[in-house]
């Protein structure tokens, strides 16, 4: 009888300690099932520097909301080109995305001072300038496209890259055609430079250049290399004729229907991410080159004087797109 009772009470305590245990852990999992889950949209790999700054701001916004906002980068153009990304991002289907400011310029004709070739000396002057007041009126800018502007990526320094020959002065890109991503601005400046541009998707470069469509192309060094571009155009040319920031971007849609305390902790998250990604665009930028060159990638360097003539040849881009403010682009020289 006493053993029947001990038995019993055995029973009886792992009964509650099974009851308490689930209690605890339906209570435990319910506090962290998302109130929100949102795409977060990036055309680049998913070992990319501006993908990985991507994954940063994710797992930063989920910490800091304690669960209760999930993000999900989707990378490798799975949500469309980034011209896609930011036409979904007007009904609120995708809430986040990592988008070129040449793309956005398309859009936001206010930001082509940004774009303007040898617009910087170099990249610290850039942050200089994106990091300051400057850039911040920038990032207000897209508010008017129901956009909003969260924070700036490093994408280095964009460069010509070439099948035949290398491009080594304004001459030489005579006659090439030379794949551009989708840009009035960009159009104008191949033409300047007596070249044929030609608008194909990131995704379609390599085939592009695979079949002759194009002879040469233009990027910075971790898309150049990310792509294995290096298989085919062999010549790399360090003329640095365009730095052209990222943006991270947020749909007016998914923002409105945030609280203030959450838009606050987005905007926080987004601008520590930027300085992450901007480290690891560093080391990427260094070892890409290395990558190439291991490859049989011939880098040239142009001469302060071939740039000059560059400068030169863009006269009537910097009076076209930017005529009536040159006294944004002084300001932006002088910073």
């Amino acid at each position: 009888m006493k053993k029947r009772r001990i038995v019993l009470c055995t029973i009886l305590m792992a009964i509650v300690v099974i009851v308490v245990l689930s209690i605890i852990f339906l209570f435990h999992n319910k506090a962290k099932v998302p109130e929100y889950v949102f795409l977060y949209a990036d055309n680049q790999t998913k070992d990319y520097p501006t993908t990985l700054g991507d994954e940063r701001f994710a797992e930063l916004v989920y910490e800091r909301t304690d669960g209760r906002i999930k993000i999900q980068v989707k990378c490798d153009a799975e949500l469309g080109s980034e011209g896609d990304a930011i036409s979904q991002m007007k009904n609120g289907g995708i809430a986040f995305a990592r988008v070129s400011t040449s793309q956005m310029a398309e859009k936001v004709p206010e930001m082509n001072v940004l774009l303007l070739p040898y617009l910087y000396d170099d990249s610290d002057h850039m942050w200089r300038v994106l990091d300051g007041e400057i850039g911040d009126d920038f990032l207000n800018k897209v508010q008017d496209y129901d956009l909003v502007g969260l924070s700036w990526y490093d994408a280095g320094a964009r460069n010509f890259y070439s099948v035949d020959k290398p491009i080594t002065c304004v001459e030489d890109c005579a006659g090439m055609n030379i794949r551009i991503q989708k840009s009035a601005l960009m159009t104008d400046v191949i033409r300047a430079l007596g070249a044929n541009p030609v608008e194909i998707d990131y995704r379609d470069v390599y085939d592009a250049l695979e079949r002759g469509t194009v002879n040469a192309a233009e990027n910075n060094m971790p898309s150049y290399e990310a792509k294995k571009h290096y298989k085919l155009a062999k010549y790399y040319t360090l003329d640095e004729h365009m730095r052209i920031p990222e943006m991270q971007i947020c749909s007016k849609v998914v923002w409105d229907m945030l609280s203030p305390q959450d838009q606050q902790i987005i905007m926080e998250c987004a601008k520590e991410s930027a300085i992450y990604e901007r480290e690891l665009w560093t080391q990427r930028e260094a070892e890409s080159k290395q990558i190439a060159m291991d490859n049989g990638t011939e880098v040239i360097t142009v001469s302060i004087e071939e740039k000059r003539e560059f400068r030169k040849a863009m006269e009537d881009v910097y009076q076209k797109y930017c005529g009536d403010d040159m006294d944004t682009i002084v300001k932006i020289m002088e910073y």
